[in-house]
């Protein structure tokens, strides 16, 4: 009956019925049934991986909450320049690697996905080390990483992935605090040739704050040569306070994408190394001038 039928006949319309909101134990509900949904989809390997063996479910409903509290809360990170970033289609992120422990891969790999309109996942190429260690090595691939060499990296380019990689590898990560924030040597630029044969823009990254979260005092190399390391930190907090010492100092982060360096219609000059040694040098120089700029920004590195 509608209301001006139910005047018409002396009865008064059915009163309107408020929106309930949301009560704090309907989301908490929700939240519990989401994850016993997805325990249930991984007890029933009921879930996909791709041929790398990434795991999207798993990244995003397990190591990126992680992630997020530590570049929000405990590092206070400010991103700028995502409009650098393709919306769609492959691109290449090339960036600075440092801080002892390379928490700055997961970190930004974390960013790219939280601040990218597309919420794209960003695939690291990783040491060979990583895929030796047996956890790391799961962890790795589910996460979406897999190894530093152009066979992998073309494979994933060409598909149109976001590809991460650290062309400085271990000699970043484990320089002393003295060298902070002075870029190491590129290697052979075997990511330039992946990008120029594929046709992918190069994206230069800057990231400052990981200097700062161990910083790395002194390298015991024959304990690390014992133990078949790349170096044997010791920093402010490790070995001497034990499982502690693991705790990242809460320094300031900046991270700045810079604009893109398109390679479309160069594939033929990916074997010519005066072309690679070039464009490398390009992309090291830009990441370089960009970190000394985000310093200036950042007088106190662990301000607020």
């Amino acid at each position: 009956m509608t209301d001006d039928a139910a005047r018409h006949n002396g009865h008064a319309p059915p009163p309107i019925q408020p929106a309930v909101a949301d009560q704090p134990g309907d989301v908490w509900d929700r939240r519990v049934a989401s994850g016993l949904a997805f325990l249930r989809r991984r007890l029933s390997g009921q879930y996909e991986v791709d041929e790398f063996g990434f795991d999207p479910e798993m990244t995003e409903k397990v190591f990126h909450p992680v992630l997020r509290l530590l570049y929000r809360d405990w590092f206070r990170t400010e991103v700028h320049g995502v409009e650098n970033l393709p919306v769609e289609g492959a691109g290449l992120v090339v960036g600075n690697h440092s801080g002892t422990v390379a928490l700055d891969a997961l970190i930004l790999s974390a960013v790219l996905h939280d601040q990218h309109p597309a919420h794209r996942y960003l695939r690291l190429l990783g040491a060979d080390l990583v895929f030796r260690l047996p956890v790391l090595s799961e962890l790795a691939r589910k996460t979406g990483g897999t190894m530093a060499c152009n066979p992998d990296a073309e494979r994933l380019l060409q598909r149109g992935d976001l590809v991460g990689v650290f062309p400085e590898g271990f000699k970043g990560v484990g320089k002393l605090y003295a060298d902070r924030y002075k870029l190491q040597r590129f290697g052979r630029g075997g990511f330039v040739s992946a990008a120029l044969r594929t046709g992918t823009p190069i994206i230069p990254v800057a990231i400052v704050g990981g200097e700062e979260i161990y910083p790395m005092l002194a390298d015991i190399k024959p304990l690390a040569r014992l133990l078949k390391l790349p170096y044997f930190p010791v920093t402010p907090t490790f070995p001497w306070f034990g499982p502690l010492g693991m705790v990242p100092l809460p320094s300031k982060w900046l991270i700045e994408f810079c604009p893109p360096i398109p390679t479309a219609g160069l594939a033929e000059q990916a074997d010519d190394p005066l072309v690679v040694f070039n464009l490398a040098d390009q992309v090291r120089e830009t990441i370089q001038q960009t970190l000394y700029r985000l310093l200036e920004t950042r007088p106190d590195p662990f301000g607020p």
